[in-house]
């Protein structure tokens, strides 16, 4: 379903480069597979797709459907990956602009400590009918925790303490950490996040499938399109676009090329983008090694990083992620004064203004000394949502053993963390 297209990275790398790779992506991808490498016991999103089962979607429809009856908005409360995966998918099935028409609005809350935007939440709930989805693996983090504590409070006042667990809903570690004691205290409505499924791994549990099911996102296409994904790039040969995305990044990284401009043309696409960047950047920025993960999305980020990214300093390169033109297309009119002169392009799909506009982009940015790899993706729909949500998480965890780094764990995050704490008089 996806084709990796290298052909504009020749010139940084040369065919030679590439294929010194093939040893190691087989023994990377080895490690994955047999559980043998870092971070071992993280595995668990390896053989998630295949190993959900229809209770368990049948679960997370049922209370979806549960919370499109009782609620006119949704609140998830979580940070990284407990959020993010959700956003992109619903994002990208449902478009920017989805709670302009959707009878239930999703909000995302617990990802920031600004008080300005809790208040912007709070106020927006007022006299809205709400429930709550707290996705949190131990129920620690700051941000999270605040959030939460503020909505429950909200929902106690309005609901009172009984009504107001039936609108609590908790994705979080299946038997440890301070969310879980919490839930078993209150009796709020639970789903599990695996013990051996780290929160950036995770978008293919609960933490993704909840929130995308009372979207109204198909989470049963999803997870049919990820299971395709993990039986088709289990091929253990440079046929695997898993595979060529890894070795091309990293025979790129070594040959100076530091930063990966992830690019779409798509503006429901951003958050899939921001998913990518948290999921690459944790799982290979340690060691004093990793690339730099970015997602920018064209032409509008053309307009202030073009520039930059044409002339600027050759330590980048771009991956950029296609899909198949829109279904519905637009046709540019005629307009008989022509005064923005957009008369040459009368009967002209939009679409075809946007496909040269791509091209004309790739050409630029090659010339300019920008390698790009291009992922062709096909038709923009849930079965590819879940595909690509698959290729990304085996790509990285490819990538990162690649570079001799654990693709699982997160030493540096708890830095600022311990500092806050100490701050917080906590210690």
């Amino acid at each position: 379903m996806i084709k990796t297209e290298i052909s504009n990275i020749w010139g940084a790398i040369d065919f030679s480069a590439l294929m010194a790779a093939e040893e190691r992506l087989g023994q990377a991808h080895a490690m994955l597979a047999e559980g043998k490498g870092p971070g071992n016991d993280f595995l668990g999103w390896y053989h998630l797709p295949s190993g959900t089962t229809e209770a368990e979607l049948d679960a997370i429809s049922a209370a979806a459907r549960k919370i499109r009856m009782d609620s006119q908005a949704l609140v998830v409360v979580g940070i990284g990956g407990s959020y993010l995966g959700a956003r992109a998918a619903i994002e990208y099935m449902n478009g920017v602009l989805h709670n302009e028409s959707d009878p239930v609005k999703i909000y995302f809350a617990g990802n920031h400590l600004s008080t300005r935007a809790l208040h912007e939440l709070l106020d927006r709930l007022e006299h809205v009918d709400f429930s709550i989805n707290i996705v949190s693996k131990s129920g620690s983090t700051m941000e999270t925790a605040v959030a939460a504590r503020m909505l429950r409070q909200l929902l106690v006042r309005r609901y009172g303490m009984d009504k107001a667990r039936e609108r609590i809903y908790v994705t979080t570690d299946p038997e440890n950490g301070k969310l879980r004691k919490q839930t078993k205290e209150e009796g709020y409505e639970s789903f599990p996040i695996p013990s051996n499924v780290g929160g950036r791994y995770s978008v293919l549990t609960a933490c993704g499938l909840l929130p995308m099911a009372v979207a109204g996102i198909d989470i049963r296409a999803v997870m049919a399109g990820a299971r395709q994904a993990e039986a088709d790039l289990d091929v253990r040969s440079m046929e695997n676009p898993a595979w060529l995305y890894a070795a091309a990044r990293n025979a790129l990284y070594e040959h100076g090329k530091k930063i990966e401009l992830f690019c779409s043309y798509e503006p429901c696409f951003e958050y899939v983008g921001r998913w990518w960047q948290q999921l690459f950047g944790e799982s290979e920025g340690k060691d004093g090694k990793g690339i730099f993960p970015t997602c920018l999305q064209f032409t509008t980020d053309l307009h202030s990083m073009g520039q930059l990214i044409q002339q600027g300093e050759r330590t980048m390169f771009e991956t950029v992620v296609r899909f198949a033109p829109a279904s519905r297309n637009l046709n540019i009119d005629m307009d008989w004064k022509d005064l923005d002169e957009l008369n040459y392009l009368v009967n002209k799909p939009v679409t075809y203004v946007e496909e040269n506009a791509i091209e004309g982009v790739i050409q630029a940015h090659v010339d300019g000394g920008v390698p790009v790899i291009v992922l062709e993706c096909g038709e923009m729909n849930a079965r590819t949502l879940g595909y690509l949500f698959y290729f990304f998480q085996l790509s990285c965890g490819i990538s990162a053993y690649m570079l001799g780094v654990n693709p699982f764990n997160q030493p540096g995050v708890e830095a600022y963390k311990k500092n806050m704490m100490t701050n917080l008089g906590r210690g």
